[in-house]
């Protein structure tokens, strides 16, 4: 049998619609030729009608498959399990330190479910420029969330400093996981990773509004004077980001939204945290470890003026530094009174004496979490002496580890932090904002020892063993009694009114996150 297709015309034309299908049927046997009867197929349905029926078909599956997208992408694309070692750590069971084989066991991926989306009434789109070091932009982008949830706007995935004293180039991507940071947040705020494109366009025309809002602001100040800006510009920028919100007075549920987007969603990316985890098991390995956070790098020093057991070049060297940022708006400083105010860092000869009266083994492992000390193996001398297991990222990993993180201060400042949440101990010798924000978070999991140093006492009591009007049993005695209840213990943070820079910070101390023992754990 022989099947045969033939076009048949009707004279009037090469057209669609007058042409007839003619199927003929030719059946072999016999040696003879058969024709079959012709079977013509006439279409009902124009070609255009054709298009469009499958144009509708196209957008259904289309539609379709951004719908399981939805539902299945977050999982398998979005919502990257944390690759630190508290996935299980809660403020009421968490441990002083995780042991090494727990930290070495190797990593099982969780399956991620993502909270659903909030649905509400869009007021406007918040664009954030952050300013200063990693910690401080950490705390901007925990308040800034909070904001965009209480004024029900849309926040941008926010800009990092690139332009403060480290200049350093890395955007939000490359630090903290993204995906995570907006996947976990989703129940409470809209974001995303950039403006839609009419919006956009705008902005490049410089159609929006910017600002640095008033600091230490409670909400209504964002209800009354940020809101109407939003409704009416659509976009608004804010360009400052340092302390733009209260420590205190604020509706519990933003001071748990600051804590869940620090503790949760500011996931750092699984390079760092891997990275992180591999100092932390070589550390866990010899044994326990102390982490000093010791602040004594060229910025801080020429910053805040503190030029105690500096030579004259050296402080020269200093204030020239702090003349050539115009940002650094403090120029002209009394080292010696802002020291007995205990506004200095410790040096690190000033360190050690504190160390050795604390009565820390001098067996222990100290891990560095700091930049380039100021004056290098010099200054360094006494503290090595006393603790010969000093210990740098530096010098525990190999070159090849740390090559990508090079030239990049702020991941650098990220490894730091996750080994200072893992240590037995912390001390920082000046409350800046890594030091406060990594005593928050000990804090949250589970009150981890952390010797917060009073300065103002202890120099008084350095001077005085210096000068040998105090006994080294004498100095040692007191050192311990000044911090015997300054170990990172639950207490209330201390308020006072009208004067915010003064009181306690709202992340070294977030006690409406914390579990105490007269009150039930409001979890975040």
């Amino acid at each position: 049998m022989m099947l045969r297709w033939a076009r048949v015309s009707d004279g009037k034309g090469d057209h669609c619609e007058s042409e007839e299908m003619e199927m003929g049927f030719n059946v072999l046997g016999a040696d003879e030729i058969v024709k079959s009867k012709r079977l013509i197929v006439r279409p009902r349905i124009k070609v255009w009608m054709a298009r469009a029926i499958t144009t509708v078909i196209l957008w259904t599956c289309v539609v379709q498959l951004m719908a399981i997208g939805e539902l299945w992408g977050p999982r398998l694309l979005k919502g990257m399990p944390y690759c630190f070692s508290h996935q299980d750590a809660s403020p009421a069971v968490a441990k002083a330190y995780v042991p090494a084989k727990v930290v070495a066991k190797a990593y099982v991926p969780a399956k991620v479910v993502l909270p659903p989306k909030r649905i509400h009434k869009n007021n406007g789109y918040l664009m954030v420029s952050c300013n200063g070091g990693l910690n401080q932009m950490r705390a901007a982008i925990c308040d800034m969330v909070a904001i965009a949830r209480h004024l029900n706007v849309t926040l941008i995935v926010p800009e990092l400093d690139k332009t403060s004293f480290w200049a350093d180039p890395s955007e939000f991507q490359d630090i903290f996981d993204v995906d995570n940071f907006i996947g976990s947040l989703r129940d409470e705020v809209r974001i995303l990773k950039q403006l839609p494109p009419r919006l956009k366009r705008r902005v490049e025309l410089g159609l929006f509004y910017s600002l640095p809002p008033v600091s230490w602001s409670d909400i209504s100040y964002y209800e009354k004077q940020i809101l109407p800006l939003l409704r009416k510009h659509k976009v608004v920028h804010i360009n400052r980001t340092d302390a733009r919100l209260a420590n205190n007075g604020l509706p519990p549920e933003i001071q748990r939204l600051r804590c869940r987007v620090n503790f949760n969603a500011l996931r750092f990316t699984c390079q760092i945290e891997e990275l992180g985890r591999k100092i932390v098991r070589i550390l866990r390995e010899k044994g326990p470890f102390l982490v000093l956070h010791l602040r004594y790098e060229m910025d801080m020093l020429a910053f805040s003026g503190c030029t105690h057991g500096c030579d004259s070049r050296e402080v020269e060297e200093l204030t020239r530094m702090r003349y050539a940022y115009p940002w650094w708006k403090e120029k002209v400083i009394n080292s010696e009174l802002k020291r007995q105010d205990g506004l200095c860092p410790l040096t690190p000869d000033e360190t050690t004496l504190v160390l050795t009266a604390l009565g820390m083994d001098q067996s222990i492992q100290i891990y560095i979490a700091a930049g380039e000390i100021y004056g290098g193996e010099r200054r360094m001398a006494s503290l090595q002496a006393a603790f010969p297991n000093l210990v740098r990222k530096e010098t525990l990993l190999e070159p090849s580890d740390l090559m990508y993180f090079q030239n990049h201060s702020s991941q650098m400042a990220a490894l730091d932090y996750l080994v200072s949440l893992e240590s037995d101990i912390f001390i920082p010798t000046y409350d800046g904002n890594m030091a406060k924000v990594v005593e928050g978070h000990r804090r949250f999991l589970g009150f981890k020892r952390t010797i917060l140093l009073d300065r103002k006492h202890l120099v008084r009591l350095i001077d005085q063993y210096t000068k040998g009007s105090l006994s080294w049993d004498g100095f040692s005695i007191m050192v311990k009694k000044t911090h015997a209840n300054r170990m990172g213990m639950p207490k209330r943070r201390v308020v006072i009114p009208d004067r915010p820079k003064e009181e306690d910070y709202f992340y070294a101390n977030p006690q409406e996150c914390l579990q105490f023992q007269d009150e039930p754990f409001s979890s975040t």
